[in-house]
């Protein structure tokens, strides 16, 4: 109770303390040939093509049965779709609502995707579609913690990216990909936790035939209730081990993990040195820390600076508003 009452009183004391919510700002495709980055929109501004569903505002959502749990508060279909393949990574920037860092260090970043059929997703409804998981990163170990365990959304709140590889036997079709961070800071009492949900819209190729099983596949909302372990947290402070929320990790993507190295992997990178990163295909019980990841040594000179370009634009973007 102590650290709640500290964490309200700190949000009060903040100016504004609305500036402690954020969206996801750009994401990435890298094919190890070239690096394509799109950007998002800033709730509730005139919207641009973008790839990426704009929410209208970047408050979180709030209630494991709310809605907006889908792909966030009030979000639209996006006018464009990216182009990826199997085995390609997708790099997540998320961004505080004032567009510097990230705000939160506390909880776990989950991937999920959900078939749109045969059109593409710019008109596709997911309010009723079958998610299946295909990455999840919660603590790690890294240099950075002195190989202490810590939350790999430090490293996002440190400005990083947040990194998860397409399954490399997903089918070819067309796909919303949700990534979602956790934030577990007010999860000490029961509806604290705060969901960030944001979808994409993306078409694979690719002649794979990976696909989850339907035993695999959760509703959102649905998928989560607010009692379950890894959202309800009385000790979230206090212990080094975590229990993931919704289902485990999609068997065809830890089988693909197996075959084609960190093919399911998550992680986070802000530099040119070795990356945190989640366990493919681990269980969505976590006893202890994952390890170190190297899966983006070699990359960062061209990302970095895309990323500080696509940012300087949206900062300007932003503040002309």
């Amino acid at each position: 109770m102590l650290r709640l009452a500290f964490s309200l009183i700190l949000c009060f004391l903040a100016l504004p303390c609305v500036s402690a919510h954020g969206y996801l700002a750009y994401l990435g495709i890298n094919d190890d040939q070239s690096y394509t980055n799109y950007t998002g929109n800033v709730p509730n501004a005139d919207p641009s093509p973008s790839v990426i569903r704009q929410v209208s505002d970047i408050s979180p959502v709030k209630g494991a049965s709310n809605p907006d749990l889908n792909c966030g508060l009030n979000a639209q279909f996006a006018q464009k779709v990216a182009s990826a393949n199997p085995g390609d990574l997708l790099v997540f920037d998320w961004r505080g609502g004032d567009n510097t860092n990230w705000p939160h260090n506390t909880g776990p970043m989950l991937t999920y995707m959900t078939s749109c059929g045969s059109s593409d997703c710019t008109q596709y409804n997911s309010s009723s579609s079958k998610w299946f998981k295909i990455a999840e990163i919660g603590i790690v170990t890294n240099a950075t913690s002195s190989n202490s365990p810590v939350w790999a959304q430090q490293s996002v709140m440190n400005g990083a990216f947040t990194n998860v590889t397409l399954p490399s036997t997903l089918s070819p079709g067309n796909y919303l990909i949700r990534h979602e961070i956790i934030a577990l800071h007010l999860a000490t009492a029961l509806g604290g936790a705060e969901f960030y949900p944001a979808c994409s819209q993306v078409k694979v190729g690719g002649s794979q035939t990976g696909m989850a099983e339907d035993s695999e596949m959760v509703l959102f909302p649905g998928a989560y209730k607010d009692t379950d372990p890894g959202i309800y947290d009385p000790d979230v402070y206090s212990s080094n081990s975590y229990t993931f929320p919704g289902p485990p990790i999609a068997a065809f993507v830890t089988a693909s993990a197996s075959s084609s190295s960190g093919s399911s992997s998550s992680s986070t990178s802000s530099a040119p040195t070795a990356t945190t990163g989640s366990t493919p295909g681990s269980s969505s019980s976590s006893s202890g820390a994952q390890t170190e990841s190297d899966t983006l040594r070699g990359l960062w000179g061209d990302v970095q600076t895309v990323k500080v370009q696509a940012r300087k634009r949206t900062r300007k973007a932003f503040m002309s508003k």
